[in-house]
């Protein structure tokens, strides 16, 4: 499979996860002890076991969720190693709540060929805030009122 074809599959992969459903999207991951996963849910993880663990956490956040739009920014592709910074857009019910969040992510993957194949070996994933400080963002992290 062509490395377009595997961006589209990853695309549909996370519209599933949207979802709550983090199959499709483990799927396309290597399940190699060097994957490494940081998404807005929790601290960075190293490794298969613990990326697999981080992908359920998540997915089970999300419900009646749709990936809006991918925005590609930037790709630096060799033959083995792709590096595709892009921007998301989501609109999820998130941790239980009964309305529909709409949210930017700002994503940055890096997908390597292992046996043929195109895999996920990095997916760096947070939220795309504009307008803000870092400091406001960071009350915002916390709960805290600005």
């Amino acid at each position: 499979m062509g490395l377009d074809e595997v961006i589209k599959q990853y695309h549909q992969a996370l519209d599933e996860f949207s979802r709550g459903d983090p199959e499709p999207l483990k799927q396309l991951f290597s399940h190699r002890g060097d994957v490494v996963l940081a998404n807005p849910f929790g601290p960075a993880v190293h490794g298969w076991d613990q990326a697999s663990r981080a992908l359920e956490y998540a997915s089970s956040r999300f419900c009646d969720g749709e990936v809006t739009a991918f925005e590609e920014v930037a790709r630096y592709a060799g033959a083995d190693l792709v590096v595709i910074h892009e921007k998301e857009q989501w609109q999820a019910k998130v941790g239980g709540a009964e309305d529909l969040s709409r949210f930017g992510l700002r994503v940055t993957s890096t997908l390597r060929r292992e046996d043929g194949a195109w895999k996920l070996v990095h997916r760096h994933a947070d939220p795309l805030v504009s307008g803000i400080t870092l400091n406001q963002a960071a009350l915002l992290a916390r709960g805290e009122k600005q």
